[in-house]
């Protein structure tokens, strides 16, 4: 009877991690829908061949290293013992799993190995797929993926360690349940070195300090692409749970997809209300932020609030992302999809924001956490990109851009039964 007991439980907290996974692997066909609507026709196969690869090389990375940097066996909280050995060696024995002591065996957080190893991955790819709408439509393919195979094989996973693999972050007492800053302050930071380097869209800001409005080819896609990112951000912050086999674990994950939802609503609403005061219209893409920023900002403790303070938590970071990402502009950072805004500032956000509804939580601690992974992501990736640039060269030429990156890099178009850009046919 024991034995089953606990063979169901195993089995159930590994099929719903495996789930949880499978939830956030269908982020990346958000991401993808978002960002081929947020750009330019011209510009859109290119972009949906990054995000397919990208996911690739995550996996393929993070499997070759990136899981024994982030998870090792010991490390001295900041530097984690270095092992470039495949993490595929088997699972948990069966009969050492249910030979044990049932009163003391269950701690909470025991599933397969694989299980596990399949739920990082996933979040890996989630941080790599913020710098692609960043530095959309006028960076170099290979560059970009020669970038992934360096943030998803050590830099991500490093600042990993620091917090989710028992690093000195963890001992410091910072708190990031689901990743505002381990995963979406990460890859905004990353992202903002290469839009630094890179410079921005020809055409984009005028000598007199003009603003151009570059309007993406493909609303509905975008919109549908919000709503895959906001189903995938149930298994995003509830896998984050890690089990679901007891009545409390149940019942967090139930809080916890409750307030992520709010959370969500309340940033489109709140920067679809702001969007109207400063602009006077009711702008699409700031209530398609909206609520990417509300996901985002209730990321970092999305248990302990109250589904109340999840819908001012979400609402502040509906507000902030419209005014980040007119602060961008300002200061001629071009990001194309706002995603420097979204994870950067919101993430930033989101992480402060957890002391307000978690007693276990300082600021103190979550400001250091949040300058930590701001600091060694933004450094790193400045470092990493700069050698690209140095070398093979980060920006596609002028009449690349003009033709659009979907011929020069891809050699197809995605629309190509359409008008091209300037009159003639696109075929």
């Amino acid at each position: 009877m024991i034995e089953d007991i606990l063979s169901l439980r195993y089995a159930l907290d590994t099929f719903y991690f495996l789930m949880a996974g499978a939830l956030v692997m269908w982020m990346a066909a958000g991401f993808s829908m978002l960002e081929a609507g947020m750009v330019r026709a011209k510009n859109t196969a290119e972009i949906l061949t990054k995000n397919i690869a990208l996911f690739s090389i995550a996996s393929i990375m993070y499997m070759l290293v990136g899981y024994n940097l982030m998870y090792p066996d010991g490390g001295n909280g900041v530097i984690p013992n270095i092992s470039l050995s495949f993490m595929f060696g088997g699972d948990n024995d069966p009969a050492a799993v249910l030979a044990q002591d049932p009163a003391s065996w269950y701690d909470g957080d025991y599933y397969s190995g694989m299980s596990d190893f399949f739920f990082q991955v996933v979040f890996v790819a989630t941080a790599m797929s913020i710098v692609s709408g960043a530095v959309a439509e006028r960076m170099k393919l290979w560059a970009f993926l020669a970038f992934a195979v360096v943030l998803t094989g050590f830099i991500y996973p490093i600042q990993g360690y620091w917090k989710w693999g028992g690093g000195f972050l963890e001992t410091l007492g910072f708190q990031d349940f689901a990743g505002s800053g381990v995963v979406h302050l990460a890859g905004a930071s990353a992202a903002l070195a290469g839009v630094l380097l890179l410079g921005a869209r020809k055409g984009k800001y005028g000598k007199n300090g003009e603003i151009r409005a570059i309007p993406g080819a493909n609303m509905p896609i975008a919109t549908l692409g919000t709503f895959i990112l906001w189903l995938g951000w149930f298994g995003f912050n509830g896998g984050s749970e890690l089990v679901i086999s007891t009545v409390e674990n149940a019942n967090n994950v139930a809080a916890i997809f409750v307030n992520t939802n709010m959370s969500a609503a309340a940033g489109v609403m709140a920067a679809l209300i702001t969007a109207r005061l400063v602009f006077g219209k009711a702008d699409l893409t700031m209530a398609l932020n909206g609520a990417l920023a509300g996901l985002v900002a209730i990321t970092a403790e999305p248990l302990t609030p109250s589904p109340l303070w999840a819908a001012m938590v979400g609402a502040i970071g509906g507000v902030l992302v419209v005014f980040a990402i007119i602060t961008m502009d300002k200061l001629r950072v071009d990001d194309p999809v706002g995603a420097i805004s979204v994870h950067g500032v919101v993430g930033i956000w989101g992480l402060l924001a957890v002391p307000f509804s978690n007693s276990e939580a300082s600021f103190l601690a979550q400001f250091i956490g949040m300058i930590t992974i701001l600091a060694w992501v933004f450094i790193a990736s400045f470092i990493v990109w700069m050698i690209l640039k140095a070398t093979i060269g980060i920006r596609v030429s002028e009449e690349e851009e003009y033709e659009g990156v979907d011929i020069g890099e891809c050699g197809l178009e995605a629309y190509p039964e359409f008008v091209g850009s300037r009159g003639v046919s696109a075929s």
